[in-house]
């Protein structure tokens, strides 16, 4: 149970009271919080725990809700704009009260229907959840190592590749010379750590460092296929990275070991399972 009522996050609070409008949850300095009756179902009694998130409504009065969601407090997410106004814009974070991303926490223009990589804040002036695309991350002190499995966010696209945020935290870069898939900006992944620099910055791989791409890979598409697909040593390496997510130098190596092993021929125009 939660000592007190915490606005942006999941707490647990005990049932205290009914009334017309729903449950008041109540948290150990006694503070209660409505829970409308929207979101109660048969087993929230008096006395019962109940774990809910905790957010402001138009008027600015904290107010509980069951649904879970897609961002919490402190934390980044890809948030789909849904309306414009003069003083800024509103995205959607799956509750019935949009969040607004204030003119001075943009960093771009904001169009309905797209989407932004916003951290969820807390308005200390107005204890109201806001969005922020002028966000901030913490100097990493994480002592990673090679091939150690983190989620990242993908939030920002340079010449050299993707920036991402790392498990909710810290930045990390992908390479576009390492990268054998279609990834986008608002992509969530899973990935390993590459390398982590003197200077404390992290270079992120969507591959195990080391690791071989597995054979079953291409045997698996070709049979998928009916057991022929038109690629072979010449394929183009866009079309090879888009069809089997690896780089023209390691699809080709795949070919010559499958090949040895006698699990497919190469023909003409193309390569079939054997």
């Amino acid at each position: 149970m939660n000592e007190k009522i915490e606005v942006g996050k999941t707490n647990t609070l005990r049932v205290n009271r009914v009334t017309e409008f729903g449950l008041f949850l109540i948290a150990k300095n006694d503070e209660e919080v409505l829970l409308p009756n929207a979101y109660i179902d048969k087993s929230m009694e008096v006395d019962t725990f109940v774990d809910v998130f905790i957010y402001t409504d138009s008027e600015d009065r904290i107010v509980a809700t069951t649904l879970k969601p897609y961002v919490y407090l402190n934390e980044f997410a890809s948030l789909e704009v849904v309306d414009t106004a003069r003083f800024g814009a509103f995205v959607d974070i799956g509750l019935s009260k949009d969040i607004l991303v204030p003119k001075n926490k943009q960093r771009s223009s904001y169009t309905v229907g797209g989407y932004k990589v916003l951290q969820l804040e807390l308005d200390e002036r107005t204890n109201r959840l806001i969005a922020n695309e002028k966000f901030t991350l913490e100097k990493n002190e994480e002592k990673f190592e090679q091939n150690d499995e983190v989620d990242i966010l993908l939030y920002s696209k340079t010449p050299l590749g993707f920036k991402v945020i790392v498990n909710n935290k810290t930045e990390g870069m992908i390479f576009h010379n390492e990268i054998f898939e279609n990834i986008k900006v608002g992509d969530r992944k899973k990935a390993y750590i590459k390398n982590v620099r003197t200077d404390g910055k992290l270079d992120i791989s969507l591959q195990k460092i080391g690791k071989k791409i597995s054979d079953d890979k291409v045997i698996e598409l070709l049979k998928e296929n009916g057991g022929f697909m038109k690629y072979t040593y010449k394929s183009d390496a866009e079309d090879i990275k888009d069809t089997f997510g690896l780089s023209k130098k390691a699809f080709k190596a795949t070919l010559t070991k499958l090949i040895n092993d006698s699990k497919i021929t190469l023909e003409d125009e193309g390569i079939r399972l054997k």
